[in-house]
């Protein structure tokens, strides 16, 4: 693609275009009541992964952020290499496309399914110029995604490298289910004595989501489907705070372990969960806080 015959944004649009016809595999339908958001936009999987784990982005418009990336280019090196950001020898990531709109929040996003799936492997340095290359952007939204998740502790800067995906044990894990624990369950169990049975029930599509989502193997859509359930029960609190702090401890235990499980072992336990949703709906339009309260337990210390 020769930028000097098309113009700047000639040449984004040339770029986004070619990308466009890249093969994508759609994700399971979800209920018309439910929100994009319940749609997994992970980058594709290595080709030696399982096919029961991939999933990809849905066919996007063919726009980009041209403004940013020709604003990195009148920094100089600015923006290709970040005080001296390696930018070899790192493990490659797809190059899915991103609409105009809102192209932070759109990478933030991405990047965030590739820390579910494991394609941000903990332990890896990853350099925003890098990543903007295969994400087919500039590098200023890569960075500035890369620089929220810093602060919501997934990755950790490397001063002239770049970022690094933070490991983490089981230990962790449990603290945060334990957290969880100690925040959702009371507000479950007193929601379960003052919600009528009919607003439980307006419930079960998104139940129903995550197992759809767990059946298909795609961690990232349950990822997503299971904090939309999560967090419409706690909704019905009133609560905004307490949904936006239980959020962001929801999404950190989803992140993987050092040598995590995957595969079919991982899948059954996601349909596992799932069907835990679904399970504590039926007890709780039924009125029954005996079971309420044992399936509540279960989920958390499943981590679910």
């Amino acid at each position: 693609m020769k930028q000097g015959t098309q113009g700047p944004a000639g040449a984004v649009e040339a770029a986004a275009a070619d990308r466009a016809g890249q093969g994508r595999c759609r994700v399971p339908a979800q209920p018309a009541a439910q929100d994009a958001a319940d749609r997994c936009r992970v980058p594709a999987q290595p080709a030696a992964q399982d096919a029961a784990d991939r999933c990809r982005v849905p066919a996007q418009p063919a726009a980009q952020d041209a403004a940013d990336r020709l604003r990195d280019r009148a920094g100089g090196a600015e923006g290709d290499t970040v005080r001296g950001e390696h930018t070899h020898g790192e493990p490659p990531l797809p190059r899915p496309a991103v609409q105009r709109s809102s192209v932070r929040g759109q990478i933030l996003a991405a990047l965030r399914t590739a820390l579910v799936t494991g394609e941000l492997r903990p332990g890896e340095v990853y350099s925003a110029p890098v990543l903007a290359e295969r994400f087919g952007v500039s590098a200023t939204p890569v960075r500035e995604a890369m620089q929220q998740l810093t602060l919501e502790g997934a990755v950790e800067v490397v001063p002239n490298r770049g970022f690094r995906v933070v490991e983490r044990g089981a230990g962790e894990l449990a603290e945060l289910a334990e957290v969880r624990a100690l925040i959702e369950v009371p507000v479950m169990l007193r929601l379960a004595r003052t919600v009528p049975a009919e607003r439980w029930a307006g419930l079960r599509p998104l139940a129903e989501a995550t197992v759809r989502a767990a059946s298909a193997g795609c961690r990232a859509t349950y990822a997503e489907s299971d904090r939309a359930f999560h967090g419409a029960v706690l909704a019905l609190a009133g609560n905004e705070q307490l949904v936006r702090i239980a959020e962001d401890l929801h999404r950190r235990a989803q992140w993987p372990l050092v040598g995590g499980t995957s595969g079919t072992r991982g899948r059954a336990r996601l349909i596992a969960d799932a069907h835990e949703h679904t399970a504590l709906l039926d007890a709780l339009i039924a009125g029954d806080l005996d079971v309420v309260r044992s399936l509540v337990g279960e989920h958390f210390n499943g981590a679910g």
